[in-house]
């Protein structure tokens, strides 16, 4: 009896490697494709420069970025532009997730002001943002505030509504449980509606932190002597377009990084909970 056990338990145990080295094969070969797909657009995008089949000086080249990029590392330009448009998005990012947090338990607190309050916020989060940057120009100055607004605006009001239809669809049971046992509704939310809604609340963070940096271009574009908003449009002004390139390509870099940490901490936060 006991070596037909041992022999089952052998069995799951090699079933169960089998399937991990099938994911981290699949994981591989996705993570080599991504890079063979990458390798291959910039060496098709160099070589199509080169060869005269595209005009570099409007697509510019990788080599073309490459000494565009060690002329501004060299004079200290490119550090300037990249970290003032970064500290500007990690402040309305920050700014952004603390109002959402905020302004959602408010509602969740108060059903009639949830109600009163929805239609103006799809309005809201409806309207172009780009469009309010000239008005936010006049009401706080061409400065840094005004970007930083910009950026939030961006994504404040869909945050918002995300995270209050999250709080809204906790469990009806386990807030009863609650209930039942003489908790108040400052226990349900801090023991069943917030932790429930962690995983809503990072899935926000991950769209968030993209619209931040998006809305901080918009008012970069606008308002600024400073950041990469500004590279770009300055550079498009007056022709440099490697400049307008790498602005995008550094953004993108950016984007992703941002974005890798936080899966990163709700990685952190999914093996401790």
């Amino acid at each position: 009896m006991k070596t037909k056990q041992t022999e089952i338990g052998q069995a799951n145990l090699t079933n169960q490697e089998l399937f991990l080295q099938t994911q981290l094969r699949h994981k591989r070969k996705i993570r080599l494709l991504r890079i063979l797909i990458f390798a291959a657009f910039v060496a098709l995008w160099e070589f199509a420069a080169v060869l005269g089949w595209i005009d570099d000086f409007i697509f510019s080249s990788p080599s073309r970025l490459l000494f565009c990029l060690w002329e501004m590392i060299l004079d200290g330009s490119i550090w300037q532009h990249v970290g003032i448009t970064l500290l500007e998005t990690l402040v309305s990012f920050a700014l952004v997730i603390l109002l959402t947090v905020t302004v959602t338990i408010l509602l969740w607190s108060n059903r009639s002001v949830s109600e009163i309050s929805e239609p103006y916020m799809v309005v809201l989060n409806s309207l172009p943002k780009s469009a309010l940057a000239p008005l936010l120009i006049v009401w706080l100055g061409s400065n840094y505030k005004t970007i930083i607004v910009t950026g939030m605006s961006v994504a404040i009001f869909g945050s918002i509504l995300s995270l209050y239809q999250g709080f809204m669809e906790v469990n009806a049971d386990q807030i009863k449980l609650i209930r039942t046992l003489g908790g108040n509704r400052r226990d349900i939310l801090a023991k069943v509606v917030l932790p429930s809604n962690v995983p809503t609340l990072f899935s926000i963070m991950k769209v968030d932190i993209g619209l931040c940096l998006v809305g901080v271009i918009i008012g970069e574009f606008i308002s600024s002597r400073q950041g990469l908003g500004y590279m770009i449009i300055y550079g498009s002004q007056i022709f440099q377009l490697d400049w307008v390139i790498l602005g995008i390509v550094i953004l993108c870099v950016i984007a992703m990084g941002l974005y890798e940490v936080i899966v990163l901490l709700e990685k952190m936060y999914r093996r401790r909970s």
